[in-house]
């Protein structure tokens, strides 16, 4: 039907389930080198990621440099059966192409490839850099192989980011109708207390850890760790998973293990929330370890950003309406390009059916997103 639904078909059809890429990256690169890209394959571990650049003369440094973010890796499908039709077999039905990561993202990452080639194409003396970064692992839990060691590999080398587009499906409804501005930060961590165990009929001889815990889990549920500010909201503390026992309903636990996770805003620090989380764990003479893991820092593009205000003029200007302009949602790969100083600012299809059973995009928003970014380049590089 077009470039992109082409392309977008031809990512789907292949299981990239994290960390494995089944070839998407290769693909990519293959497109762009013709068209003079400076392309890097930089594999850590079991993870491919893609670096291509154009323009003046690829040397990294030479800015400014604009570039689209995006992953090729996908979540499991679940249970196959449960789709109306196999999700690695793109098929489209009612004006919808359904398939594992038709959404989230390959649909964004055929997007912008087809932007930087349009882009190129028409503007082959561009002023600055534009750039394109994959990367196979940002579905995974640990992430330590994919952008964030790109960023590593950028800071050896001297490259500078200025402006970062990630292709994160962001719409609500409608193509265009809410970008992504920032994200809050993501600090979790695995608790251990300790207790004694014993029979369940003699309680003085032992210690119930879960007893022990109860008091400091309520307190930190309803500590007000911070009152966010204009752009955040509050920070928050989940507990996402509670064990203990031996599975017997005579026995004491000797021991407790919680997981727990705050989403916070600039407001706060993780040095604070460790700080004040271990303070309350400690007045209640809690036994315990903590593993903290800081999976990333806040971040936002202020409003008044070049970036930010061209993005917003493109759903404008294409798409006929002002977006939202948002820091909600869960975290991206953002959080690694925006500490080296980069604007970032996430535009992509609309969200609603992401990892889930029969995950779609719609068609004529599939086609009309190229557009949305190419525009970006012209306007942010003055092409």
């Amino acid at each position: 039907m077009s470039d992109v639904f082409d392309l977008t078909t031809n990512l789907i059809s292949r299981r990239s389930v994290t960390p494995e890429d089944a070839g998407c990256l290769p693909l990519i690169g293959e497109r762009l080198a013709c068209l003079g890209f400076r392309i890097e394959h930089l594999r850590y571990g079991e993870v491919d990621n893609l670096w291509a650049t154009h323009g003046a003369h690829n040397t990294p440094g030479q800015g400014p440099l604009l570039i689209f973010l995006g992953h090729t890796d996908v979540v499991p499908s679940g249970p196959e059966e449960k789709w109306q039709s196999p999700p690695f077999e793109p098929i489209v039905r009612d004006g919808y192409l359904y398939g594992r990561g038709a959404a989230d993202m390959k649909g964004s990452v055929a997007a912008m490839v087809v932007a930087l080639e349009r882009f190129v194409a028409a503007h082959p003396d561009h002023p600055g850099r534009v750039g394109l970064l994959l990367t196979s692992d940002e579905e995974g839990p640990a992430n330590l192989d994919g952008v964030r060691r790109v960023t590593d590999h950028f800071r050896a080398t001297g490259e500078r980011i200025d402006w970062c587009v990630v292709g994160e499906p962001s719409a609500k409804e409608k193509l265009g109708d809410l970008i992504r501005v920032g994200r809050r930060g993501s600090l979790s961590a695995s608790l251990a207390v300790r207790g004694v165990q014993g029979h369940v009929a003699y309680p003085e001889k032992a210690l119930n850890p879960i007893h022990a815990f109860a008091p400091a889990l309520a307190e930190l549920a309803v500590e007000r760790w911070d009152d966010g500010n204009v752009d955040f909201p509050p920070t928050s503390f989940q507990v996402s998973n509670l064990n203990a026992g031996t599975g017997a309903s005579n026995v004491i636990p000797g021991s407790l293990t919680a997981l727990i996770n705050f989403r916070y805003s600039t407001a706060s620090t993780a040095i604070d929330l460790r700080a004040r989380t271990e303070a309350i764990l400690a007045k209640h003479g809690l036994d315990y370890t903590l593993e903290w893991n800081l999976s990333g820092e806040p971040f936002l593009t202020q409003a008044g950003g070049h970036l930010r205000e061209v993005v917003v003029s493109v759903c404008r200007d294409l798409c006929g309406h002002d977006p939202d302009q948002s820091t909600g949602g869960g975290t991206s790969d953002g959080r690694f390009i925006a500490p080296l100083g980069a604007e970032v600012v996430e535009l992509g299809p609309v969200n609603a059916t992401i990892h889930k059973v029969d995950e779609c995009v719609r068609v004529a928003e599939l086609e009309r997103l190229p557009d949305l970014y190419q525009a970006i380049c012209e306007r942010m590089l003055q092409a």
